[in-house]
């Protein structure tokens, strides 16, 4: 049975400082609502630039709690105003020397759902995550919501198999994906590896990248945000690689019990066959 969600996701380029990043935000998600979006998301640490480019202590600024944070309250009373479910991805300190890359997600009433915390943290060129955030430890929650079951995996999770079927196997209907990728390192992938995770686990994928240069490094974030359905399709056109964009996009979540019920990926799995996956 069909059952179309209207869904938002928003690429930016950063402004220079939170206020006028946030209030950005804030209009792009009133955009959306009076397109009729029922739930949007935003990019990586989407309210600060993405500062692992560098290891400088003075970036730990940037971090507040969640979901008691000015940021996180803020979006709390725009989704009241705005009717909307919203992800939000931020800097979450928990306690003096614990930090997390973390997404708060708050339902279309304004009501704090609960969090996800970025499971696999890297630390490569340009992106010195490790310098920053602990490794997330609240597993791998999926979020009751007035839209359905939404799920968030962070940026380098993608490339990590496990935690997108966990997700699957907790219910997720869309799962939204806020990232900070640059062009070169991995653009190949972009394309690849949420349409085949969508595939393989039979729900939306909501694929967030950043766009533009900022002033902490060379990246070259390539946007080409996009929304793909559970047979791997894209819903509407990619975003731009070099502009600021909202995309909103009518997601038929029917698509889900139909897909499973013709591939039957959850019934054929042998999660007896699999202990070896879990071995250090």
């Amino acid at each position: 049975m069909s059952h179309v969600v209207r869904a938002a996701l928003v690429q930016a380029t950063w402004t220079g400082d939170t206020e006028s990043m946030i209030a950005k935000h804030e209009e792009h998600a009133r955009e959306a609502a009076r397109q009729g979006a029922k739930v949007i998301g935003f990019q990586e640490v989407f309210n600060a630039p993405y500062f692992c480019q560098v290891q400088e202590p003075e970036h730990y600024r940037w971090a507040e709690p969640v979901p008691d944070g000015p940021t996180v309250r803020r979006m709390q009373d725009l989704a009241r105003e705005t009717g909307m479910v919203i992800v939000v991805p931020v800097f979450e300190i928990e306690q003096s020397g614990f930090y997390y890359n973390t997404a708060a997600v708050i339902d279309a009433d304004g009501s704090y759902l609960g969090k996800y915390r970025k499971h696999h943290i890297p630390q490569v060129k340009g992106f010195w995550e490790k310098y920053y955030f602990k490794p997330g430890n609240a597993g791998w929650p999926v979020f009751d919501t007035a839209v359905g079951k939404v799920g968030v995996y962070i940026c380098y999770d993608r490339h990590f198999p496990e935690g997108w079927r966990q997700l699957g196997i907790n219910g997720a209907q869309l799962v939204y994906n806020p990232s900070a990728t640059s062009r070169g390192l991995s653009a190949h992938l972009w394309q690849l590896e949420q349409p085949a995770s969508a595939v393989a686990n039979e729900y939306f994928v909501a694929a967030i990248n950043r766009v533009g240069q900022e002033e902490y490094g060379d990246n070259d974030f390539y946007g080409t945000s996009y929304f793909v359905d559970p047979r791997g399709q894209f819903v509407g056109e990619v975003a731009s690689d070099k502009e600021e964009q909202l995309l909103v996009r009518d997601l038929d979540f029917g698509l889900i019990e139909e897909v499973r019920k013709q591939w039957a990926f959850y019934r054929d799995r042998r999660p007896d066959a699999y202990e070896g996956l879990v071995r250090p």
